[in-house]
């Protein structure tokens, strides 16, 4: 498989944002935050970071400590990066697992 250069900087923002909020963010106990895609722009200057957080409820209490150190990780992870240009991030909630678990609970009543 061939990957582009976009592809390969999406997995890196990806794997570095990971180890920053895992490693300096300071997440409540008992909750997980997943980064599970990374869309940069095809200049590069733009990433939209996909999060999902369990448990579900915690949500938006997590996404707003994300939004508060936005610039603390964007900081740390433009440390870590080396390219040009830095892409600027951008966190946007990942629904996908909390409408996978809606769909498995319907499955299960129909069942």
């Amino acid at each position: 498989m061939n990957f582009s250069r976009v592809d390969r900087v999406n997995e890196l923002i990806k794997e570095t944002l990971a180890k920053i909020i895992t490693e300096e963010v300071d997440i409540p106990l008992g909750v997980f935050v997943t980064i599970s895609k990374v869309d940069t722009s095809r200049d590069l200057r733009y990433a939209r970071v996909f999060a999902s957080v369990f448990p579900e409820k915690k949500f938006g209490e997590t996404l707003r400590i994300l939004g508060k150190k936005i610039y603390f990780i964007q900081g740390k992870l433009n440390k870590q990066l080396n390219m040009r240009p830095l892409p600027r991030i951008e966190f946007v909630p990942d629904k996908t697992e909390a409408e996978a678990d809606k769909i498995e609970k319907l499955l299960k009543e129909i069942a």
